[in-house]
């Protein structure tokens, strides 16, 4: 049976203008991916190609993370870079701003332009601003105006700062095991997760029901504390909306960078399918690991065809308003057509 068309959308690159402002946390996380800074650099011919050997029909790209703490100007220089490559590109790349969270307005004011002028189908946020979270009401300007366009806001993880590491996750054991948990290895997630449970305690999703938030690698943990949340958030004060309503009607998740099938299994066991969404984090992640993982879930039975479809593609064509255009021929593919 073919493989259905992909849509990944937690897929990056650094823009020129921000990498010297950004160099500190880049040269330490590159030197353990050595192949990585050439294809962060490129949104073209190299990105094009490894998409279409594992059959991505359209990327909807997002800068890397670290510039929630930058000015306007070098976050605006680099969603005018990105637009160029999109207007390139049009049927392959769709493009999410990147914003100063620093600055809540200007932030809402350039989500404001990248939309409307741009046409970028939504953001791709930092999780905290020097750990500051938002569900301070400084940054709700950037959330309704996303609600406003009708429009995603994508949740990434960040390092923690100085202050958080060494309270958290120093302790006896190796600097990489404390790098590590402190990052990709846990506590980006687990981060993530308590956020989005923040926004919820804040009244965020009350204050603006049609909010659109998507998180990433299999939903930060959540999914398998969904019920233990519902059935304990009641002590956290009285909402409108409670958290299953928020999990069902404001939350989608993508499989960013886990390539198993285990989380999947607990999130179709209380997440809707129309919820989830294919993802890579290229190029931090290999697209021919997602793809392996795609033709894994459908050899598997966990999803009949349709919901893989789902999955693949048609969710996100839906979230974003885009078209997974034309089905790549993956090589694998092409050789066995042959």
């Amino acid at each position: 049976m073919s493989l259905p068309p992909l849509i990944t959308l937690e897929e990056h690159f650094v823009s020129s203008h921000l990498l010297s402002h950004l160099s500190e946390i880049y040269s330490e996380q590159l030197k353990h991916l050595p192949d990585v800074a050439s294809k962060l650099l490129d949104v073209g011919d190299i990105r094009l190609r490894d998409m279409d050997t594992n059959g991505i029909s359209l990327q909807i790209v997002s800068h890397g993370p670290g510039p929630s703490t930058l000015p306007l100007a070098p976050c605006r220089q680099a969603n005018d870079q990105l637009s160029e490559a999109v207007k390139k590109h049009p049927t392959r790349f769709a493009g999410f701003a990147v914003l100063p969270m620093a600055t809540p307005e200007d932030a809402a004011g350039e989500l404001r332009r990248c939309v409307e002028e741009l046409g970028f189908v939504g953001a791709l946020i930092d999780n905290h601003v020097h750990g500051k979270y938002y569900d301070a009401r400084e940054f709700w300007s950037v959330f309704e105006t996303a609600s406003e366009l009708d429009v995603p806001l994508y949740l990434h993880p960040i390092y923690p700062t100085e202050q958080q590491q060494q309270l958290i996750y120093q302790g006896n054991y190796s600097l990489g095991a404390e790098r590590g948990m402190g990052s990709s290895s846990f506590g980006w997630h687990q981060d993530c997760g308590l956020h989005v449970l923040k926004l919820f305690a804040s009244g965020l999703f009350d204050a603006y029901p049609k909010l659109k938030i998507i998180i990433g690698h299999f939903g930060e943990m959540l999914p398998f504390m969904l019920e233990r949340v519902e059935k304990l958030c009641v002590r956290w004060g009285e909402r409108r909306r409670g958290w299953r309503q928020v999990w069902d009607e404001n939350i989608w998740v993508t499989t960013s960078g886990v390539w198993s099938l285990a989380p999947l299994a607990c999130l179709l066991r209380n997440t809707a399918v129309e919820r989830i969404l294919y993802s890579v984090d290229y190029p931090f992640e290999k697209n021919e690991n997602g793809l392996k993982w795609i033709k894994e879930l459908q050899e598997s039975g966990m999803v009949t065809r349709e919901q893989l479809e789902m999955i693949a593609f048609r969710n996100a064509e839906r979230l974003l308003r885009v078209q997974a255009g034309r089905k790549v021929t993956t090589a694998t593919e092409s050789g066995m057509s042959q």
